[in-house]
C-alpha cells in the first residue's frame, strides 16, 4: 500500500509556471507506475501524464505536450509535474495516483491509490 500527498498548487497568471510534487510513503514506491490526473468543476477526471517505474518513459495528454513534464525520483519517493506556459483551461484539481499494474494507463480506473489533490488556478 502507498499513501500519496500532493503539494505545489496555487494561483498563477496565464503564461506562468508551477511545479507539483507528490510525496509517497509506504513500500516499494519504485514498483508503482505513477500518473497525474486533473478534474475541473463539472468535468470528469482526465489524464495528464504517466511515468514508468524507472522514470525512463513518460506519456502526456495532447493538451499538455510541450508544456508539462513529469519526472520521478525513486530515492526520494517523489514524482513531479513541471507545468509551464499555463493556460486558464489548465485550472483544475490535480491528483497523483499509483498503479501496481505492468503497463502504463490513461484510465483513472486502473489506479489503486490516490492523493487528496491540489488546486491549480490560472487567471487570464
Amino acid at each position: 500500500q502507498v499513501q500519496l500527498v500532493e503539494s505545489g498548487g496555487g494561483l498563477v497568471q496565464a503564461g506562468g509556471s508551477l511545479r507539483l510534487t507528490c510525496a509517497a510513503s509506504g513500500r516499494a514506491f519504485s514498483s508503482y507506475i505513477m500518473g497525474w490526473f486533473r478534474q475541473a468543476p463539472g468535468k470528469e477526471r482526465e489524464f495528464v501524464a504517466v511515468i514508468t517505474w524507472s522514470g525512463a518513459t513518460t506519456y502526456r495528454a495532447d493538451s499538455v505536450k510541450g508544456r508539462f513534464t513529469m519526472a520521478r525520483d525513486n530515492a526520494k519517493n517523489t514524482v513531479y509535474l513541471q507545468m509551464n506556459s499555463l493556460k486558464p483551461e489548465d485550472t483544475a484539481v490535480y491528483y497523483c495516483a499509483a498503479d501496481q499494474g505492468r503497463y502504463t494507463s490513461r484510465n483513472p480506473e486502473q489506479y489503486e491509490y490516490w492523493g487528496q489533490g491540489t488546486q491549480v488556478t490560472v487567471s487570464a
